[in-house]
């Protein structure tokens, strides 16, 4: 995998490719679940959305679907415009496999806490949940772990270290657990969350000749290797620009 010069933890250079196909294949669900309904008056995905009592009667595609459709205009623009912002770099520095992998996990995580609070509140057992923002809190999540100090745009207005910015979010999103009538499934957002620290803090990945290393470690493991490589590239330029020494 190839990683490029970034500006500001971005690079224009490469925008992956599992990032991307995410946001094509939401936006365009969007539009033809919207057109499907202005035009015809028929709702192509009546049975994508996550009904709890629906799952627990076989319909477990669900836990995977809701993540594909979204309410409105600007509930798809926010969730892809956060999907974009802390996920694009998770992708470059994991690779493509294992952040669709975490991605997808973390959304189905959501779901399944949604049909599990469900069970102590029976009133929500038949209210749909759709959207992608289970798995986006879990990259939140794994952002604010991987790259605690760097400094993001809370609410795309201020300031704010990474780890702060989850601390944030969790808290808003635990009172608005407690907090009836939102409209909000707070629930799917506290459960992305959940199992992506769950996740980074469990999951180990074991390379040939080494002791098990979690993500972080790996993470550590590839940037100082990158800061090797700028070193050496560096070094080579220097020498080039003098005449070799003749022994």
């Amino acid at each position: 995998m190839q990683y490029r010069h970034r500006v500001g933890g971005y690079s224009p250079a490469y925008f992956p490719n599992g990032v991307k196909w995410l946001l094509i294949v939401n936006t365009a669900v969007f539009l033809l679940d919207f057109f499907a309904q202005a035009w015809f008056g028929v709702d192509p995905f009546f049975l994508f959305p996550l009904v709890p009592a629906y799952v627990l009667n076989g319909m477990l595609w669900q836990l995977v679907t809701y993540m594909f459709l979204h309410a409105g205009v600007w509930h798809l623009v926010f969730n892809m415009l956060a999907l974009w912002m802390f996920g694009a770099e998770l992708e470059r520095d994991w690779g493509t496999r294992l952040f669709l992998k975490y991605y997808f996990l973390c959304g189905i995580a959501a779901g399944l806490c949604v049909v599990l609070v469900s069970l102590v509140r029976p009133s929500e057992a038949h209210i749909p949940t759709l959207g992608a923002s289970g798995a986006i809190y879990g990259l939140l999540l794994a952002y604010g772990v991987l790259y605690a100090d760097r400094i993001i745009l809370f609410m795309l207005l201020f300031p704010m270290k990474a780890k702060y910015a989850v601390m944030v979010f969790g808290a808003i999103e635990f009172i608005g657990f407690w907090t009836p009538g939102t409209g909000v499934s707070h629930v799917a957002h506290l459960g992305g969350m959940l199992f992506g620290y769950l996740y980074l803090k469990t999951r180990l990945q074991r390379r040939p000749g080494n002791p098990a290393t979690s993500l972080r470690t790996r993470f550590q493991d590839w940037k100082r290797q990158r800061a090797r490589r700028k070193f050496q590239v560096y070094m080579k330029k220097q020498r080039s620009h003098h005449d070799p020494w003749v022994n």
